[in-house]
Parts: structure tokens; sequence; C-alpha cells
């Protein structure tokens, strides 16, 4: 559950200084569960915070949560912002605040949360909420103002400590403003030392800067091309323009931030202004195809954007963040509000958010288009770090009626994405707003509608639903919208398909694909069709829904298509488990969870861990089949739902779980449950997909198996190593993550003593030895 910090400038520079603020924040956190670091922007709150967190991760079993609100717009999502961190999916109708408190409420975590000034009566609720009733949670907030919540600590950021005039040149290192001015400087001129000739510059520059932070981190760049008695004579007349009057040495704090931002802005090209100011229409971070389509033009060559970023990026002006291999760029929000305020000055403002809008209303398109084929999991990685910057286009299309339509189009291309990430509140949200802002016959609203329709009927929301489809039904009539009267009858056969309805839901889904097959919607087609499969093989029509199904998967692999797929396997898996074809559903099952390793679509997870649990109290393998419907109840809960909603379901979860529970007894089964329940999604996918560690019939192992040391998975592991495989060949063959296979040979190495993996080779080649001598 442990979530990194997105620490983008420790990532680059070092920590510098300091250390009696670390002490205390580390002293506050084991006094009270709420601490808030407050201060100026620049003065290094975000960063202090992350490295207090670093420091006392091992003070929090469960692990450290990252919560960054300075990209978030829109207050209504600060609770959606929140699950999706702590890693839940609202699939329910309990809200995400309530699906946090559900996951954290017995969890010893350290939730940070960054950047709370500008929703900080929304943060303060969010807060006073967990900390009642998680008494294992601490939280540590970082504010321009305190959050005012009962219990809160408040710990003043200040600026770095800086010297006094005078202070001799050997003395001033034991000031934090010089150590970082040191640390950044000989970063761009490698050399640099501080001497006699240049010690009252440096403590000069110090103070002239106020020991902000950004402050220095911006001026240490100009020694590339000037001396450190340049630089503060340069300030010193750039400050003094700025008060309108004689340079001052102890003004306000702001002022000096500006003006230092205001030196940089002026030493920036022409072109590099022009990109300052738009790209601060991004928020969080921007790719480099994303810059060269909103901020290229008027001024501006498409062809030299990579140059102008790269000048920016030596200035300091723009970080560049490197992860899995893609670079963005990103501004901290002090200077994205700087150069908000200049783009401002420009008359055609709006006309640089609308580009923005359109890059992204064009990338959701694409997305639409490729949707249906074999590079989903790369699509939803990518919409995932433009998660930000599509929340803000939409927001920008909320503002008049004209603007909405795009952005009625947009919410409907990327929907895929909402439902696959789990973002079911949030998409609610966002189409209200668009609905609310589109014209009341507005193209595309029935295609909204049924949208809102779909994620309402996940939630569980009935009422909301109801409205919904009825207004969805009536507008697609109206305009004569096939396509969209195609997925009303879809999202009308799931509600029956929920309700146990099975003849209601197989026509519904009948007429669905077939009127799908008509509009030449071939997405929309075989959703249905794996839904119609399931219909039937709920409903007693085993054989022909079985067919279906098949042939709809076969058709998904043939697009290379895995999210649906992933789906309509599970139902087969269902529909083979119902027909006693046991073998057939937990291939199918294994088939799912190999792909959801990389894909971790929570919701089909919970689906597949119940039907595999179900084939394997079936199969008489109780301990497994307890465990499994352990894991699976943690991860039902962290998508805020549970299998008893499915009422079709039901009766077979419940006859598993009582013929497990009767063999076992009911303290093993106990215990096997909550040893499941306990595993997170990585390890319960490890868990189903290896066999398990268990074996329910101890009489029926080989001798080789019954003095193996190792689990079944690690020796597959080890057989893998004996081939001579890396972690990373490991990894792909087995289809688990590469941390997972270091993981299995660091176990491996324990349990047999040893040091390097020939021995683990030389272990395997022996045993295979002695198993094929004859007795």
């Amino acid at each position: 559950m442990s979530t990194p910090p997105e620490r983008l400038t420790a990532d680059i520079t070092t920590f510098v200084g300091r250390e009696q603020e670390v002490a205390e924040v580390r002293r506050l956190l084991d006094t009270t569960s709420v601490v808030t670091l407050t201060g100026p922007g620049g003065v290094g709150k975000t960063r202090l915070a992350s490295r207090v967190a670093a420091s006392v991760a091992d003070r929090f079993p469960d692990g450290v949560l990252f919560l960054p609100l300075a990209d978030l717009s829109d207050r209504a999502l600060l609770a959606s912002t929140a699950a999706d961190v702590v890693g839940l999916a609202d699939r329910a109708t309990p809200s995400p605040i309530d699906l946090v408190v559900g996951e954290l409420r017995d969890r010893a975590v350290l939730l940070v949360i960054d950047n709370c000034e500008h929703v900080v009566d929304e943060c303060a609720a969010f807060v006073e909420t967990l900390v009642r009733t998680c008494p294992r949670l601490v939280i540590l907030s970082t504010s321009r103002q305190s959050l005012g919540v009962e219990g809160e600590r408040i710990l003043p950021v200040r600026p770095l400590r800086t010297p006094p005039i005078g202070e001799p040149a050997e003395q001033l290192r034991q000031y934090d403003a010089v150590r970082l001015f040191v640390d950044r400087a000989t970063a761009v001129v490698p050399g640099f030392e501080i001497t006699a000739d240049n010690a009252a510059d440096v403590v000069d520059l110090c103070r002239q800067l106020d020991g902000l932070p950004l402050a220095i981190e911006l001026a240490a760049v100009r020694l590339r091309a000037l001396s450190v008695r340049q630089v503060v004579e340069r300030l010193d007349r750039q400050l003094a323009l700025l008060k309108g009057g004689p340079a001052r040495r102890f003004g306000l704090r702001h002022e000096t931030l500006r003006g230092l931002m205001d030196w940089s802005y002026e030493l920036c090209s022409d072109e590099e202004r022009l990109m300052w100011a738009r790209l601060s229409v991004f928020t969080g971070s921007v790719f480099l195809d994303a810059a060269e389509a909103v901020c290229a033009g008027a001024g501006l060559a498409a062809e030299e954007v990579l140059d102008v970023i790269e000048g920016l990026v030596d200035k300091s002006v723009l970080l560049r963040v490197e992860h899995g291999g893609v670079v963005r760029f990103r501004m901290l929000e002090t200077v994205r509000q700087y150069g908000q305020d200049k783009l401002a000055e420009s008359d055609d403002h709006v006309a640089w958010q609308r580009r923005h809008r359109d890059f992204y209303a064009d990338l959701t398109a694409r997305f639409a288009a490729e949707w249906l084929g074999p590079d989903q999991a790369a699509w939803i990685a990518r919409l995932g770090r433009e998660h930000h910057n599509l929340r803000l286009a939409l927001d920008f299309c909320t503002r008049d009626p004209e603007e909405a339509v795009i952005g009625m189009a947009m919410a409907h291309a990327f929907k895929e994405y909402w439902l696959v990430r789990g973002f079911n509140t949030e998409g609610r949200i966002q189409i209200s707003k668009l609905l609310e802002a589109a014209a009341p016959h507005a193209p595309g609203r029935a295609q909204l509608m049924w949208s809102y329709a779909f994620l309402a009927l996940v939630q569980g929301d009935q009422p909301a639903y109801e409205v919904a489809v009825a207004e969805a039904r009536q507008l697609a009539e109206a305009v004569g919208d096939a396509q969209a009267a195609a997925y009303v009858r879809h999202v009308e056969g799931y509600r029956a398909l929920l309700a146990n309805d099975m003849a209601v839901a197989v026509a519904c889904f009948s007429s669905a694909v077939a009127d799908f097959r008509a509009v030449g919607d071939v997405a929309g087609e075989l959703w249905s069709t794996y839904n119609h499969g399931i219909a039937l093989a709920i409903g007693g029509d085993l054989d022909l829904g079985r067919t279906i199904l098949r042939d709809c998967i076969a058709t998904y692999a043939e697009l290379g298509e895995w999210s649906w797929r992933s789906w309509a396997l599970w139902s087969l898996a269902a529909a083979e488990c119902l027909a006693g074809d046991l073998t057939a559903a937990r291939t199918c099952c294994e088939d799912v969870l190999r792909q959801q390793v990389i894909l971790r679509d929570r919701a089909v997870i919970a689906f597949v861990l119940t039907v595999l649990a179900g084939v394997e109290a079936r199969s008489c393998h109780d301990r497994r089949a307890a465990r499994l419907l352990g894991a699976a109840a943690t991860v039902w809960r962290s998508v805020g739902t549970s299998p008893r909603r499915y009422g079709a379901f039901v009766p077979e979860l419940e006859r598993d779980t009582a013929e497990v529970t009767g063999r076992l007894g009911w303290d093993t089964a106990e215990a096997e449950f909550a040893a499941g329940a306990q595993l997170s999604l990585a390890d319960a996918l490890d868990y189903a997909l290896c066999g398990g560690d268990e074996e329910d019939d101890p009489d029926d192992q080989s001798a080789a198996t019954i003095s193996s040391p190792l689990t079944a998975r690690e020796q597959q592991v080890a057989d893998l190593v004996a081939q001579g495989m890396t972690n990373r060949g490991i990894a792909e063959t087995l289809v688990i993550a590469r941390r997972t296979a270091e993981t299995h040979v660091e176990h491996i190495l324990a349990k047999l003593g040893f040091s390097n993996r020939s021995q683990i080779a030389t272990w395997v080649t022996e045993r295979r030895g002695a198993a094929e001598s004859p007795a």
C-alpha cells in the first residue's frame, strides 16, 4: 500500500540543511495526529515534508502516502483524488471519503498532504474525518495557512538561516542559506568555492534573498555567466526597481521572490519568455509532444520548442522529471503562477487555454480510436500521467454551452479510462458539470447521459440511475441517435443482470448487440456480446452462453484487446464453473490474472479471485479456497462494494464458503481467510497464479516436494534461475513485477543459506538428479 512521495525537486538536487526543522517535525509526529508546515511559496515546505516522511517511514508499518494537491482545480474531487492515492476505486455508493476511512481505519500510515491552501476548507473537513475515525493515522500537511483542525500542531517553515554581515569565510558553511547556495553553485560551476574575495558577496546575496530556497536556487543559476558580485549588483538594481526607490536589504519576502523571478524572466530569451508563460496553461507535468502542440506558433517555431525547453531547464525554471523511461517537464507552483500572471497580461491568454483544451480533446479522440487494440495498458498509463490536465481541459469546457459540447465529446471518448481506473465518482461529477453547462439538446447529450446512468448503476445509486437512463432513452429517441439508444439498452441489460433478472438481461443484450452491429460500433457490440453470454449461462442456457463467450474472447484476442477481454474471460470462467468444467474455469481465471499484473483493474480482479476460490472449493483445495476468498474480500473492499451486490452469484458463493468451512473447521477456515485478507494486491495475484504454497492433502505430495523448503512459486523461480535467466527474464516469463522476482530470489537464497545464483542452479540440478535416480 505504500506509495513513495513524488519528490520532484528532491529527486534532482540534494537536500541541504533544515536539520533542526526535520528533528522538530519528527518530534511533533510522535505527539499528535496532525502536523502542518506553514510558510510562503518558495520557502521549501514540500521538500521538508518529503525529507521528514522518508526519515520516519520505518515508524509506519503500513506505509507512507503522498497526496499532492497543487494541481487539484476542483474542490469536489479532493476525496476521489485521495482514494486513488490510497489505491481504491469507487464502484459503490459509499462516498470516496468513506472508502478512504475504511481502508485506513486500522492502519498505521503517514499521510502527507501537500499544498492545501487553495482547498483549505475541504482539506480541514477531510482531515477532521480521518483523524476522528483512523486512530493510527498521522497526517503531515503543507499549506500557506493552517488547517484549523482540533489538535493540529503548526510549524512555521522559516527561510534558511543567513549569516550576519562581516562573517568570516571559514564560518559561512554553518548557515543553511550559504550551504544551499554553494551546493547549487557547484552544480553549475564545478570549481566554485567560498574565498576571502567572494565571502562578503555570498553573505550579501543570501541576505538579499532573505534565505528563500527557491530564490537562492534561481540566483545560483546565474553563476554560469556572472560572478557572485555581479549577481548581487544586478539583483540589487532589480529589487530597487521593484520597490521604486533605494534598494532594501530586509523587505517583504514575497517581493524578494517576485523580484528574483522578474530578473530571471528578463534574462530569458524572447522565445523562453513565451514558453514560460504558455506552459503555465498546463498543470502538473507536461510531455514534450504536448508542449510542442500547444505552445508553438506566434513567435515560437515548433522546431525550436525542445531547445527552448532545454534553456528553461538550464535556468531552473523547468524541472526535468523522468519515470519509467519517459521524460516530462514541470514547474514549481510558484514559478507556474508567475507564468500565469505573464500570460494573463496578454490579450490572448484564453486562446492558449483553448489550445491546451484542444490538445487534450485530440488526445482523448486518439485514445477512443485506439482503445480497442493492443496498446491499452500504454494508453491507460498515458492518461494517468495526464489526469490533472484532463481535469483542467474539462473545466475549461464548462465555461459556456459551445465549449461544453467539446467537453462532452472528450468525456465520452475516454470513459473507459474512468471505468478501468475506478474514477466513477469523478466521472459523475465531471459529466454533471458538463451537462449543466451544455444546452438542453446539445449534440452528444444522450451519449453522456447513458454514461452517467451506467456509472450510477455500478455504484449502486439506483435513484440516480433511474433518472439518468430515462433521460438518456428520451434524448436518444428524440434526436434519432441509434448508437446512444443501443447503449441505453446495454445499460438496462446490465441493470437486469445485477438484479438476477436473466430473461430481461438476455433480451436487452441481444437487442443491443444487433443495434451496435447495425451502426458499426464494434466496441459496443463486443461489450454487449460477452454480457449476453454470461446472462445466457446464468439463465440456464450454458452451451449457447459458453459458445458466445468463446467467440467474443477470440475476437478480442484478434484485436489485441485485453481490458474487456478480461471481463469476457471472467464471464467464461463463471460459466465453465457453473457447467462443472473446473479446469477450463481455472485456466480462464489465470489468463485474466496474468494480464492484470500489468493492468491492475481491481474490479475484475475481485470477480476473478472470487470465481477462482469457487473453483478451488469444488476441487476440495479448501485451504487455498479460503485464502483466496480472504484475498478477494480485501480487493472487493478496495473498490467499495461486495460480491453480494450481484445476486446471481450469491447462492454459489454461500455454498462454496459453507462447504470449505465445514471441511476445514471454523478456526482453520478463519485463519486462512485472515491470511488471504492480509495479502497486498501484488501478493494476492502472485498467490493466485503460483498454485498456492500449501497442499490440502499432504499424503499426495511427492517426497521431493515434502522435502523442499521452497514454496511452489519459489521453486518455479529457482528452476528459471537454473536456466540462467536474469530477474527481468524471470519477471517476463512468469508475468510478475521485476521487484517481485528479485524478492523471490532473495527468499530462495535466504532459505537455502546460499549467497549467489550459481549455488541455486547447482541445488536445482542435484534435486533433479535425485528425483530421476531409481529408488
